[in-house]
């Protein structure tokens, strides 16, 4: 945060000061309790504080409260702001620190691939920029103002992931980020609990089109059906598209599979350039695409760019390749399971077991709430339509997965579990060296990620 005087945010707020001093460096801003957790901090405090304790390890400390606080010791290292209405200080504290930097800040969204996109264009701005960021996937909504007060004066630019647990999601982050460009990767089904239908969940991602200002930059892939049933008729800035099957400002062709990841013939104005994106799958080419695209529109050279992504390191977990039980090959794609990252993870597993025995474990998809049963079936016939020879899933609701593959009449083996040692057992099984396994699952399911281990061949094996 850029340091500044208790006088300054008063004024900015229209406070009156009641304890303390003006002269106080500011250094972090919190809105509840558990957030300060250093001294220096701002804190706009929602209720009235009975022990005093919980807060004294963290003095000097400023409180700006909109009710009659009871102070029970004279403290210099305590400053208190009275202002009429809490929100309304808070917001202008907020609009006023966003508005003292002019920089381009990125948001990101998508059902899929946020935080690599995320991390992509990360890794290339920081060539020669200093950058802020979203720390992993920490997108929640309570991270917003720890995001906004991470950009400072020596920041030339910002991204940020920004992720949609209901509507109104991207609209609250939009108020404190105020994007500058939008990236949306693409839209499946997902966080339908609260979003209540598809089309629900479609207006929800697309409320990055209103999140930007009237000159931002909105980047879409093309090639996705959900996407394309975005209303962008009012949106006046610019629209920039990326793809691979359709014409586009940002196409890739001519995609190859190597040791290193995706090498890919990038598009772009009629001119051509040869691009390698570590990691592997079509999916981490649209992320690709998405990344590209953005620092291009910053002033990147497609040049450099073709350089400095071949130092990028795919994510932990994220279909990541590894030497397996019995020598076989396991994909390890345990961070987070949708029905689009499924139907991208199983091509790969097409990809790669060519020719191989390919098995499929697939855990539950959470935050479905009464969908649960449809988005499980719909996952069971994207499982039916791909080209493999075995499936396992891990959970009861998994089980829908299996009974939807197996009421098709696939042409594969099926088997299910409730826990990951049976399923360990039958893998030890089945599996040689000609065989690649898929894991899929949900980095906060525990049966998953011990399967995962498990699976994994370690120097005592």
């Amino acid at each position: 945060m850029k340091p500044l005087t208790t006088g300054y945010i008063r004024k900015i707020i229209c406070g009156k000061l009641v304890h303390g001093t003006d002269n106080l460096l500011i250094q972090h801003g919190a809105y509840r309790l558990k957030q300060v957790r250093q001294p220096n901090t701002i804190l706009f405090l929602q209720r009235k504080i009975i022990k005093w304790e919980r807060l004294k390890p963290y003095f000097p400390l400023a409180i700006v409260t909109d009710r009659e606080l009871t102070i029970n010791e004279q403290s210099e290292n305590l400053t208190v702001i009275k202002v009429d209405d809490l929100q309304e200080s808070y917001w202008k504290f907020i609009n006023n620190y966003r508005s003292s930097f002019n920089i381009p800040v990125i948001a990101v969204t998508g059902t899929s691939g946020k935080t690599t996109t995320k991390e992509m264009i990360r890794h290339l701005l920081s060539v020669n920029w200093k950058v802020a960021y979203t720390n992993s996937t920490n997108n929640s909504r309570t991270a917003h103002l720890t995001y906004l007060l991470a950009i400072d004066e020596a920041t030339d630019v910002a991204v940020f992931e920004t992720a949609v647990g209901a509507p109104g999601d991207i609209s609250k982050a939009a108020a404190y980020l105020k994007p500058t460009i939008g990236i949306i990767t693409n839209i499946g089904e997902h966080h339908l609990n609260y979003c209540k239908s598809l089309e629900g969940y479609i207006a929800a991602k697309g409320e990055m089109r209103d999140a930007l200002q009237p000159d931002g930059v909105l980047i879409i892939n093309i090639d996705d059906q959900n996407t394309r049933k975005l209303d962008l008729t009012d949106f006046s800035g610019t629209i920039i598209t990326i793809g691979i099957h359709s014409n586009c400002d940002y196409r890739a062709s001519d995609i190859d599979y190597s040791t290193e990841g995706m090498y890919m013939t990038v598009e772009h104005r009629q001119k051509k350039y040869r691009i390698l994106v570590p990691g592997i799958g079509e999916h981490q080419v649209y992320n690709g695409l998405a990344a590209i695209a953005a620092v291009h529109h910053l002033g990147m050279s497609l040049a450099d760019i073709a350089v400095h992504f071949r130092t990028f390191k795919p994510l932990n977990k994220q279909l990541q390749k590894v030497i397996g039980v019995n020598g076989s090959t396991v994909i390890d794609d345990t961070w987070s399971i949708t029905t689009t990252s499924l139907r991208a993870a199983l091509k790969v597993l097409e990809r790669i077991g060519e020719n191989q025995k390919k098995i499929a474990v697939i855990g539950t998809i959470t935050d479905l709430g009464s969908w649960g049963y449809t988005i499980h079936e719909m996952a069971g016939d994207i499982i039916a339509e791909s080209n493999i020879h075995v499936l396992l899933t891990i959970g009861k609701h998994a089980k829908i997965m299996a009974d939807t593959v197996s009421n098709k009449g696939a042409p594969i083996e099926v088997h299910s579990f409730n826990n990951h040692i049976l399923a360990f057992e039958l893998l030890k099984k089945i599996t040689t060296e000609d065989s690649v396994v898929l894991i899929k699952g949900d980095m906060f399911s525990e049966a998953i990620k011990k399967l995962a281990t498990l699976l994994r061949k370690t120097e005592k094996d």
